[in-house]
């Protein structure tokens, strides 16, 4: 048998009974079988079919259950045979031998035969469960999947093209869960258990990856998986999906290259963040750049680009590194532009102050949904912060600092699209004065649920201008003008 990663000689210890295979009882002849109903013809065609069906889908059931139950035995073999040291430097395919080898020999052991296409199931949902994460992973190969939610060990869910759909893949049960759930955590030098029963972290390919463990999580361990996209969309990608228009990122691109301050406004899964990173392609590569966050996810191509992440604390409670202190600190590394990847807290005040600065090009992401309501939770977080700041100077601090509210949000269809661009124009007494440049307009919805609508231009002229015509951004009043 191949055994490049098997344990030394006398290490394994299978400690596994043979699986009893043997052939049910025969059963009696048809003749000695009483009919129940005499005289009554058997149902054929569509009253047959019924029948047919549920038999079929009880028989691919147990199926799954035999499989299922091979593979709980075969990891176990797996984990006493292979030499879990070397597997780090193993490639994928020797790595593969080995398991179908060892795999081979059990089966042969156990006296179970499998046809070929349940043999090269096993021998892969034992490579994800050795190398992966078990039974996500192939959901975490599937490109079209966007997040993947599991609520206990029996149900696990996935959004495709924003529509929330129920799969047929589980776990075997809750341990097998939480088991995996403490392989995703470990490997980033996190924790879960009763005592801290909620984690947030990131999976090797840079996935957001978040978790609740019982007694928190009532029915069992939810999971939450944000994919991350390994192809990042550019402003072409998202014109060409109907995210905006091209005047739309015409003038976004003026904004944004003549250092307007930005913040991308949403609800969850709106589209902050893939907005965010479209935008942050306008900026020149002779800038310097920081970024902070709580999970990486920005994927800026600037040459120099400086990148932080925040830290929980320890289990001791100690060595936490907020978002705050990133910020802080970043400002002390003469960054042209600080982007922030999504306010939430405290840091609210250092980066209204990095923006008011000399940071100007700043951008940032909060949850809101619209312009003016994410002007009030600017105004809520510097409440929360514990600064006692009369609120005229605190709209007067926001109004200063920042430039511009774009506004993504997640239509009922699952499309995303940028609904609103409003800029902030200064103050009118006690309130931030703020006028809407474009618009998304909803039109009607089609019989198969999908939204009809246009974007549309408000009418009103930017305030920004003379700004764009002095960094070179002209832009034609024709893009202003409202389509009647």
């Amino acid at each position: 048998m191949f055994s490049r990663f098997k344990k030394p000689e006398g290490a394994a210890k299978s400690g596994m009974a043979p699986v009893s295979t043997a052939a049910p009882a025969a059963r009696a002849p048809a003749a000695t079988v009483k009919p129940i109903i005499a005289n009554r013809p058997m149902p054929t065609g569509p009253q047959a079919r019924p029948a047919a069906e549920v038999a079929a889908a009880d028989k691919e059931k147990k199926r799954k259950e035999r499989l299922g139950e091979l593979k709980q035995e075969l990891h176990k073999r797996l984990l006493d045979n292979l030499n879990l040291a070397a597997l780090e430097q193993a490639t994928e395919s020797n790595l593969k031998s080995e398991i179908a080898a060892i795999t081979s020999e059990a089966l042969d052991e156990m006296s179970v035969s499998l046809n070929k296409d349940d043999r090269s199931t096993l021998n892969q949902e034992l490579y994800d469960e050795v190398m992966g994460l078990g039974p996500l992973e192939p959901l975490l190969k599937d490109d079209t999947v966007n997040d993947i939610l599991v609520n206990g060990p029996n149900r696990i869910f996935v959004e495709r093209g924003g529509k929330l759909q129920l799969t047929d893949i589980t776990f075997k049960d809750e341990r097998h869960l939480l088991r995996i759930i403490d392989k995703i955590v470990s490997a980033v030098g996190r924790r879960v258990d009763e005592s801290n029963p909620y984690v947030d972290a990131r999976l090797a390919d840079g996935s957001r990856f978040n978790a609740m463990v019982p007694p928190v999580a009532v029915d069992g361990s939810l999971v939450s998986i944000r994919k991350f996209k390994k192809e990042k969309l550019g402003v072409p990608d998202l014109v060409r999906f109907g995210a905006f228009t091209e005047e739309m990122a015409a003038y976004l691109q003026a904004a944004v290259s003549c250092r307007l301050n930005v913040i991308v406004s949403g609800g969850t899964g709106s589209g902050k963040t893939t907005t965010l990173n479209a935008l942050s392609s306008f900026i020149d590569n002779t800038e310097r750049v920081l970024t902070i966050e709580d999970t990486a996810e920005l994927q800026l191509q600037q040459v120099h680009v400086g990148r932080m992440e925040s830290r929980p604390p320890n289990v001791e409670g100690k060595g936490a590194v907020t978002q705050r202190d990133c910020l802080r600190n970043a400002l002390r590394m003469r960054p042209d532009r600080i982007i922030v990847g999504e306010t939430r807290g405290e840091e609210v005040i250092d980066m209204l102050q990095a923006m008011n600065t000399g940071h100007d090009g700043s951008m940032t992401t909060i949850h809101a949904n619209s312009a003016r309501d994410g002007i009030s939770r600017l105004e809520n977080m510097v409440a929360m912060a514990g600064i006692e700041m009369p609120l005229k100077a605190v709209r007067s601090q926001i109004a200063s600092a920042v430039n511009l509210i774009v506004q993504a949000s997640r239509l009922q269809d699952g499309s995303r699209r940028m609904v609103s661009v409003t800029e902030i124009t200064g103050m009118e007494g006690e309130v931030i004065s703020m006028q809407e440049i474009f618009r998304y307009e909803r039109l009607g919805v089609e019989p198969n649920g999908k939204i009809i609508g246009r974007f549309n231009a408000t009418g009103v002229r930017s305030h920004y201008s003379d700004r764009f015509r002095q960094w070179g951004y002209d832009l034609p009043a024709s893009i202003y003008e409202p389509v009647i």
